[in-house]
Parts: structure tokens; C-alpha cells; sequence
């Protein structure tokens, strides 16, 4: 199995796919693009949807649309991608934090994490959003990222990507809490190879999938962390991944290009694109947003 060119598309920073099952489309951000994406596979039909701000994540809600955080908090969004209410201001610095990486849990709650822009002072936080509000789970961090959940629902995975950092905690879908964080994976940096672990997904045998950022491949791991295969992405900087298609055996990966020098972008021209290949074991499906929960 490879990663070929799915989408040749060049974003910025490509970011948060999803798959809707019903329309077999994928959704995903370009967050310094400042756009949502909308891709269909099956007809090659792509359409782009103009963001007011920067938006770093996004997740289907029920009875149709999007919620999504932006810089300055969680909106709901239409079909469309056009902003309809303010669910939560981001409650952080907006001059040097916006909302990142997130999904929602079983139960339709949403989990949202910033990004500490300057990365020195550990002000990023992993938030749960439901009818109570924005409530933290987690502090302290850099850049809140790899947010997801075990096939069952009671473990939740969540990195902290400059740390090198991947988190497991005991996740209670009744009430939203998570306890126990244990450390499941800490990766290596080298000089030639800064790979750290970006967005993620878990596939039906409850292994994690991670994205590492700046070290050009893909990693799967199994439940007790180890580390069960690796794909290289012809990009230096993919993103997020996500499984897709009919059968959800189609993985797919989103890349960036913002930052990256010439040279590099000379040697990986196809970075910022959205790439995919066939896998063996199926994805799970995305929950949906519940603003009732």
C-alpha cells in the first residue's frame, strides 16, 4: 500500500478530514487558507467554501451542518459552510490562540483543543462543548492535537504535538469526563527527522493512526502502543488522517505547505495536497454533534 495524489490541491495548511457516509464526501479545512472543502471522490466534483477567519477544525452535527472552531470560538455552521450562531468565544488569548484540532464523542458532545501560537508558554487547552458549556479537560499544552476515541468509546486519545506527546484517558461517554491520562506513545526526534504527532484516527481493531507533522509519514499503533506499521507521504508535513469511502477502507491524508521552504516545496511540489490509499482494516464512522447533549 502507497499514499498517491487524491486531491492536487495545494493548501496552506490542510487540516481535520472527515467523511460524511451520507453524501460519500469528504470535508476538510485549510486553515490558513481560511476555506472549507468539500471533495467527492466518486465524480471528482470539489467545491470550496470561503471562511470568515482562520478555522481549525470542523465535525458534522445532526439534522445537517457543521459545528467548527475558529479563532474566535465554536460556531455552528449550515450546509453551506455559512456561519449561523456562536456556540463558545474562545475563552484564550485570540491574538496568539485559535482553536485547533477536534471531534466529537460518542455521545455527540464536541472536544476542541487550541494552539499556543508562540509555543513557549504551555497556555493551549483541550475543551468538551455541550449544553453545560466549554469545560476544560486538559492544560498546559502546546498545540492540542490527535483527539480520538476507541472503538468502544472509553478511551480517548489526545496529543500535545511539539512535546512529541500522545495521551490515553479514561473517557466516560454517559458524562463527558476523562480521568486517568497515561502516557501511550512518545516519539524520538533525531536532527534529520523532527516528525511529532499531529491529527489522528482510530480504525475498527481499535489501533491509533497519527499523522506526523514534518517527518513525511504516517504511523499505526496498536492499543498497547506499539507501533504496528509506518507509510511515507510525499509531503514533509502531513496533517490528519481519516478513513473513507463506501467501506471506510480508504484512508486519506491531509497535508500542508505554509512555512516550508523552497526547496522543499521544489523536491515534495505535491505537499498541501490531499492524498490517500487502500487499507485492510475499516475506519469508524464520524459522530455527529448533538447540541441537545
Amino acid at each position: 500500500m502507497s499514499l498517491t495524489v487524491a486531491l492536487d490541491i495545494r493548501a496552506e495548511l490542510g487540516e481535520c478530514p472527515i467523511w460524511d457516509a451520507d453524501g460519500q464526501a469528504l470535508v476538510f479545512v485549510d486553515i490558513k487558507g481560511r476555506a472549507l472543502h468539500r471533495f467527492r471522490p466518486a465524480t471528482g466534483e470539489h467545491a470550496v467554501m470561503t471562511m470568515p477567519e482562520e478555522i481549525g477544525c470542523v465535525a458534522f452535527r445532526k439534522g445537517g451542518g457543521f459545528i467548527a472552531g475558529f479563532r474566535s470560538g465554536l460556531w455552528l455552521l449550515d450546509s453551506e459552510g455559512n456561519r449561523e450562531a456562536m456556540l463558545a468565544d474562545n475563552p484564550e488569548d485570540q491574538r496568539t490562540s485559535r482553536f485547533n484540532d477536534g471531534r466529537v464523542d460518542p455521545a455527540g458532545r464536541f472536544l476542541a483543543g487550541t494552539i499556543d501560537e508562540p509555543k513557549d508558554g504551555g497556555r493551549a487547552h483541550l475543551y468538551r462543548y455541550d449544553r453545560r458549556g466549554l469545560a476544560e479537560l486538559a492544560g498546559g499544552l502546546l498545540t492540542s492535537n490527535g483527539v480520538a476515541f476507541s472503538p468502544d468509546g472509553r478511551s480517548l486519545y489526545h496529543s500535545d504535538t511539539p512535546t512529541f506527546t500522545v495521551w490515553r484517558y479514561a473517557y466516560e461517554p454517559e458524562t463527558g469526563e476523562a480521568t486517568d491520562k497515561t502516557l501511550f506513545v512518545r516519539l524520538q526526534p533525531s536532527e534529520m527527522d523532527r516528525g511529532r504527532p499531529d491529527g489522528a484516527a482510530v480504525d475498527a481493531e481499535g489501533c491509533y493512526w497519527t499523522a506526523l507533522f514534518e517527518g513525511g509519514r504516517i504511523q499505526r499503533y496498536a492499543p498497547d502502543g506499539r507501533l504496528l506499521a509506518e507509510y511515507p507521504v510525499p509531503a514533509r508535513c502531513p496533517t490528519m488522517v481519516c478513513f473513507g469511502g463506501a467501506d471506510l477502507k480508504t484512508l486519506y491524508v491531509t497535508s500542508a505547505r505554509n512555512g516550508r521552504s523552497e526547496a522543499e516545496l521544489e523536491a515534495l511540489p505535491q505537499s498541501g495536497s490531499l492524498f490517500s490509499m487502500p487499507v485492510d482494516v475499516p475506519g469508524l464512522p464520524e459522530n455527529r454533534f448533538d447540541p441537545s447533549v
